[in-house]
């Protein structure tokens, strides 16, 4: 093997090990949102009465998640007094979504209620 492509081979690890910890911290730098959403720009795994990204049905649907830049989504401003929520925020309770603004027929068992 030449000097040549020694080099080339460890430049290109050292540029795939940076850009895999570039992805690392950016993710990292985002947290879920609960109830932020608009219809079909959910992304993916919301919850019940979803399939996967794009698939909420309803504007800031309580068991829909978008990814927000962390510390965000609490401060957000959204119509008539609504508020997003964290994963975190929602886990550390034992919820799984907000139960506000859900599809018609959406078992909300295991949503917060907005009225604690």
């Amino acid at each position: 093997m030449s000097a040549t492509i020694k080099s080339l081979t460890v430049a290109s690890a050292v540029a795939a090990a940076l850009a895999g910890h570039a992805t690392t911290a950016t993710a990292q730098a985002q947290e879920k949102c609960f109830g932020v959403s608009l219809a079909g720009e959910n992304d993916c795994a919301a919850g019940p009465g979803t399939t996967c990204a794009g698939s909420s049905t309803v504007d800031y649907q309580g068991n829909a998640w978008t990814l927000v830049p962390a510390g965000t989504c609490a401060t957000m401003e959204l119509p008539d007094g609504r508020m997003g929520e964290t994963l975190a925020s929602l886990e550390a309770d034992g919820y799984a979504g907000l139960n506000r603004d859900l599809p018609e027929g959406t078992d909300a068992s295991n949503l917060k209620s907005l009225d604690m």
